[in-house]
């Protein structure tokens, strides 16, 4: 993990996207091929290859949660985003892997019209 990047386990980060009325946005930054294989429901797909071209397009008005498969991806992206300005940022450790050993809920298989879409 990235020095000086906030961290969070995947059980907070299902937490605070089902239950915190701040509605932090969960952004998946792996490639679409991943996203397509299994995902967190209401995740954003953003893929960290597109990810500087796109950064814009970020939300400044909600927490971001940045998720990927096992937490490098993301940590890079947190620390990134967080160098940039961001203070409403924090990684998910452990990525999609560890969501899904955990036994939180996901979706699978090619997504829904508008699926990964950002807000708005």
């Amino acid at each position: 993990m990235a020095p000086g990047v906030e961290s969070i386990d995947v059980k907070e980060a299902e937490r605070r996207q089902r239950e915190d009325s701040g509605r932090p946005l969960l952004v998946d930054v792996r490639e679409q091929h991943e996203f397509d294989d299994v995902r967190a429901p209401g995740a954003v797909l953003m893929p960290m290859s597109s990810l500087a071209t796109r950064i814009a397009e970020l939300p400044a008005d909600r927490p971001l949660m940045i998720v990927c498969h096992s937490g490098s991806r993301s940590s890079a992206v947190t620390g990134f985003l967080a160098r940039s300005g961001r203070t409403d940022v924090v990684n998910v450790a452990g990525g999609m892997d560890a969501w899904e050993r955990q036994g939180l809920p996901v979706k699978r298989g090619a997504p829904e019209p508008g699926e990964g879409d950002l807000p708005g």
